[in-house]
């Protein structure tokens, strides 16, 4: 079967793997799409080769079809539309027997830590199944891993009906945060310093700021008739951003912090202190969540046409990553199964 293999960094290849029948507990699927993401940009930059195998087959933001089943798995039938949350826990640990699975210390990151969906057959825990409706389409269904990104950093935020929200960054998840607040009652204006990508956000209905030109404090207190905003998310993953969020929000507001830091930042402690702010992590996501973002997706609440930018052959993911890396796309799919 073919499959793509990350070699070192910069070098990915597509291959013939041999087939392999699904183990008991687990279920076969035939790949349709697979979304390329920021971590997977890490991964093909080499960032992540003291935790990855080589060579290894990645992605973890996928689509596609029940082909086999392992002994024991009695929910699914081949044909079975379906995504996977890639995540697999030990449930011993102290994070796990708390009721934090998801955030395990000794979680494994299907896709990461073991074999992806990069790969035309792929072979996952049943317990990490989630069933399709059939008015989604398998497309737009790559896009559900990354929704339940965005809904978890809304949750964990407990915005309300009616608060105002800052996103810091408009790339491929800052704009699915900005959509699932509004969504679910939020007024939301996005910080984004590229013209082309401000453009598209202010084409998809919100409100958009260019730090390099805008006193980004200045528009929010107005915004906010000198409040401050109710919730501020971090997605940027930018040292200057992480220092500025704090003049943003309001007296007991809320900060969540999404992107990935890949080393300590300076954070104004002094304004978290005089203003109470909640500081909060959001790292992956939980059952509810990507429950929750099939129902969007299939609700017609998230602009798919707007983020998916792309459709790139396996043959073709190298250079699907350059794109990536030149800011030329927001979400770029690989239609592994070769439909595009």
């Amino acid at each position: 079967m073919r499959a793509l293999h990350y070699v070192s960094a910069r070098t990915v290849a597509p291959v013939e793997l041999e087939q392999t029948a699904p183990v008991g507990g687990e279920v076969q699927i035939r790949v349709a799409y697979t979304g390329l993401c920021g971590t997977d940009l890490h991964i093909f930059h080499g960032d992540m080769d003291a935790r990855v195998t080589h060579p290894l087959v990645f992605g973890h933001e996928m689509s596609g079809v029940v082909e086999a089943l392992g002994d024991g798995v009695d929910d699914w039938v081949s044909g079975d539309r379906v995504t996977v949350m890639p995540l697999a826990w030990d449930g011993t640990c102290p994070a796990c027997r708390a009721g934090n699975e998801h955030i395990c210390q000794n979680l494994d990151f299907i896709g990461i830590d073991s074999p992806g969906s990069l790969q035309e057959l792929w072979n996952v825990p049943a317990s990490a199944v989630v069933r399709l409706p059939d008015e989604l389409s398998l497309r737009d269904a790559a896009l559900v891993e990354p929704v339940a990104v965005a809904v978890h950093d809304v949750r964990r935020s407990e915005l309300a009906v009616g608060d105002k929200a800052v996103v810091i960054g408009g790339g491929p998840i800052g704009v699915l945060i900005a959509s699932v607040a509004r969504h679910f009652g939020a007024e939301v204006v996005v910080i984004e310093p590229d013209a082309g990508r401000r453009g598209s956000i202010a084409d998809l209905g919100f409100a958009t700021i260019d730090p390099r030109a805008v006193d980004q404090v200045e528009w929010v207190e107005r915004w906010t008739s000198g409040a401050g905003a109710d919730v501020v998310f971090e997605v940027s993953g930018a040292a200057a951003a992480v220092k500025g969020m704090t003049a943003l929000a309001k007296v007991r507001g809320t900060i969540v912090v999404v992107a990935i830091h890949s080393q300590p930042r300076e954070i104004d402690l002094q304004r978290v202190f005089w203003r109470e702010l909640r500081l909060l992590g959001a790292r992956v996501y939980q059952r509810q969540d990507f429950e929750t973002a099939v129902d969007l997706l299939a609700g017609g609440s998230i602009p798919t046409d707007a983020v998916i930018t792309g459709i790139v052959d396996l043959e073709n993911t190298g250079e699907a990553f350059e794109q990536l890396e030149g800011g030329q796309a927001l979400k770029l799919l690989v239609a592994v199964g070769g439909e595009r």
